[in-house]
């Protein structure tokens, strides 16, 4: 699952994710606010959290995946353009990429948090 407010980004990143070998499902999230929701209708494998969002801080959403027993293990990934690593990781991310990042990377990187 895809937490950001850049169709742009988001559009491109599905695409690549999607594409074999990896072959993800992956479901975009424009809003923060969204996440649980739509997390609880299919819960995904992993969270792509955006740190900047329209209408809240990606903080925020990991503090309340954290929070709940259906996603408090399940990996989450915060991107951001800012170096906000130590910030990301002190809330319960499993790792931080600073943008830009090499897109063609993802997949091997979520796998590798998936195995």
């Amino acid at each position: 699952m895809i937490v950001d407010d850049d169709a742009s980004m988001t559009k491109l990143l599905k695409t690549l994710l999607e594409l074999e070998p990896a072959g993800f499902e992956v479901t975009v999230v424009p809003r923060g606010a969204q996440t649980l929701e739509k997390a609880a209708a299919n819960p995904p494998h992993l969270f792509m959290v955006d740190f900047n969002l329209n209408d809240m801080d990606g903080l925020e959403v990991v503090h309340q995946l954290r929070r709940d027993a259906r996603f408090a293990q399940t990996p989450i990934v915060m991107v951001s353009g800012l170096d906000v690593e130590q910030e990301a990781l002190a809330s319960g991310v499993d790792m931080f990429l600073l943008k830009p990042f090499e897109p063609a990377d993802l997949p091997d990187i979520f796998l590798d948090l998936l195995s």
